[in-house]
């Protein structure tokens, strides 16, 4: 069951996929959006309704012009949620998405009755000199898919069987996260200080290959979290649920219950 549609929140018009039947959970995804027609997606869908929206500035949702920052982002998520009637379900963020979902927890985590996330970015562990995090802007796309992906073979698409929309909404996707996580980068400098407010059962899973961000960031990352458990994905990178979709949904639901 694969649905699809536009959903007024604010001034914004956020994009909004569905698949499957059952218990409602929130899926927030990565920055390249590959998630909704993954073996990952899938899987939950055996089980889950999956509420999947597109950020604003990805793909056919709107991005208001005082959209700045994914804090900003986390606000029109969390209406989002109120205007879909989802409460307490769980929520699982990747990447990007991670980092949104980290964002309106320490907002309202009333509205999430569990929190999963897959190699989030939001946080700055190290000091001013110290780098968490790979800068991406400065080098080729051959080379930040070598780090993102254990093997880079998964993050290949063939563009030339692309049409020009499908073309443009990756153009954008691209640009909209550089303007999102630019500066600073990849991080909000007060979101560490607030992960405190994080009171649900969070689980961490990192892919042990992530060149992006090190495992021991997120280990870091997770100790910041009350409660919060970290498990690592063998033989995955930055994107572990769509490497290793299946060690990622046995461990996903082993943690929904």
């Amino acid at each position: 069951m694969a649905r699809e549609e536009l959903v007024a929140v604010g001034d914004a018009e956020i994009e909004v996929l569905r698949r499957g039947a059952g218990q409602p959970l929130l899926l927030l995804p990565g920055e390249d959006m590959l998630e909704a027609d993954s073996a990952f997606v899938a899987g939950l869908a055996e089980r889950f309704e999956v509420v999947l929206p597109s950020p604003p500035g990805f793909g056919r949702s709107t991005r208001p012009d005082w959209l700045s920052a994914p804090g900003d982002i986390a606000y029109l998520c969390l209406s989002l949620m109120e205007r879909l009637a989802l409460e307490s379900v769980p929520v699982i963020g990747c990447s990007l998405g991670g980092w949104i979902a980290v964002e309106m927890a320490v907002r309202n985590a009333a509205r999430c009755s569990r929190l999963v996330l897959i190699d989030p970015y939001g946080v700055k562990l190290g000091g001013p000199t110290t780098r968490d995090f790979v800068d991406i802007w400065q080098l080729s796309p051959e080379k930040v898919a070598a780090l993102k992906w254990h093997d880079p073979e998964h993050g290949k698409r063939d563009t030339a069987t692309l049409s020009d929309e499908q073309l443009g909404r990756m153009a954008r996707n691209h640009e909209s996260f550089a303007r999102f996580s630019w500066e600073p980068y990849l991080h909000n400098p007060k979101l560490k200080h607030l992960l405190y407010r994080i009171g649900v059962p969070t689980l961490m899973l990192w892919g042990e290959q992530d060149g992006i961000a090190s495992p021991d960031y997120g280990r870091g990352y997770a100790q910041l979290i009350p409660g919060a458990t970290t498990t690592a994905i063998a033989d995955a990178g930055h994107y572990p649920h769509l490497e290793q979709p299946e060690a990622v949904l046995r461990r996903v639901t082993e943690f929904l219950g």
